[in-house]
């Protein structure tokens, strides 16, 4: 067994645990020896390598591909069904702590928690130059794309700030609207109603640059956006001069069309921003959750059972 994701992010302790089945190899995927390795190995716990048909073909013994997180997108399914290779993913797991970041990323940007840290650091005392005032959350309107597992964390929490929800969503939760005080709008309405709007969707062909040049220009010119969803959900280049025009109030990036973000990056020198290292799932309870299903699905397969957590488009 090939782990993908180095030894900080799969406790040592649970890779162990299966080597009454199979010898456990721990390598990056930046690394030479990494390929070396994928070539004898039966089952790949995956970090955010691309598992395409050319890098099955590097993989000829390979009969399952564990991914260590929720998303897949980095993941040709298709291809794996094809070679008749595993695809599963750890569901449900991390929903609570990518929201906890979401609520984290609107109080940064809402009161400008980044700018006021760097104003003490880089010498509070004799500045002559105030902040600007940051905006109470109260009162104010929550759109929230997306309402999966993760979206319905969000709008949890977000009971506890006296704020409006709105949600767009290809299905209509009615069940949530009354318990979670939400209402089901169609997303122009979502941006062009907000203050604050947070994205909660899968990456598939269908939300790829789903929020563009037009959906930004709906938005208020005071409003915010966060994403910690999937970077190509948003048209970046599009956000980039949307902020620079003063189109939209800022942006609280977990994710980007490319990661890491390049050096020099022009979203980085902008203002009115707070970016993250895709950290959405980083937290040591939740890393070890997913770990521990992680294990769980590459032990079903080693003593030929069918994983229990295939992707939806391997369970049909």
């Amino acid at each position: 067994m090939l782990v993908g994701t180095g030894k900080i992010n799969f406790p040592k302790d649970l890779a162990e645990g299966l080597m009454d089945l199979a010898e456990v190899t721990y390598e990056s995927p930046m690394d030479e020896s990494y390929f070396k390795e994928l070539k004898e190995a039966d089952a790949l716990i995956a970090g955010m390598e691309t598992v395409d048909d050319d890098f099955l073909d590097k993989a000829p013994k390979l009969g399952i591909v564990a991914r260590f997180g929720v998303g897949y997108d980095s993941v040709d399914v298709e291809a794996c069904t094809k070679r008749g290779i595993y695809v599963t993913h750890t569901p449900g797991i991390l929903s609570g702590a990518v929201a906890d970041l979401t609520w984290g990323l609107i109080l940064s940007q809402m009161r400008g928690i980044i700018e006021s840290d760097r104003y003490v650091r880089e010498g509070w005392a004799g500045r002559t130059r105030s902040l600007p005032l940051g905006r109470d959350l109260k009162g104010k309107i929550l759109g929230i794309i997306g309402l999966g597992r993760i979206g319905i964390e969000v709008a949890k929490r977000a009971q506890g700030f006296d704020v409006v929800i709105v949600y767009s969503d290809i299905y209509r939760r009615k069940d949530l609207e009354e318990s979670l005080g939400m209402r089901y709008v169609k997303l122009d309405e979502l941006l062009t109603g907000s203050d604050i709007v947070t994205i909660h969707v899968p990456l598939i062909p269908s939300t790829r640059h789903l929020i563009s040049s037009r959906e930004l220009k709906l938005m208020k010119e005071n409003a915010i956006i966060i994403n910690t969803s999937r970077g190509p959900v948003i048209d970046q280049a599009a956000l980039v001069e949307a902020l620079k025009k003063g189109q939209i109030g800022g942006a609280a990036l977990d994710v980007f069309e490319e990661e890491p973000l390049p050096a020099g990056d022009e979203l980085a020198g902008l203002g009115y921003t707070v970016l993250t290292s895709h950290i959405g799932s980083a937290t040591v309870e939740t890393r070890r959750k997913m770990a521990e299903v992680d294990a769980m699905n590459v032990r079903a397969f080693l003593e030929g059972r069918t994983p229990p957590n295939l992707v939806p488009e391997q369970r049909k």
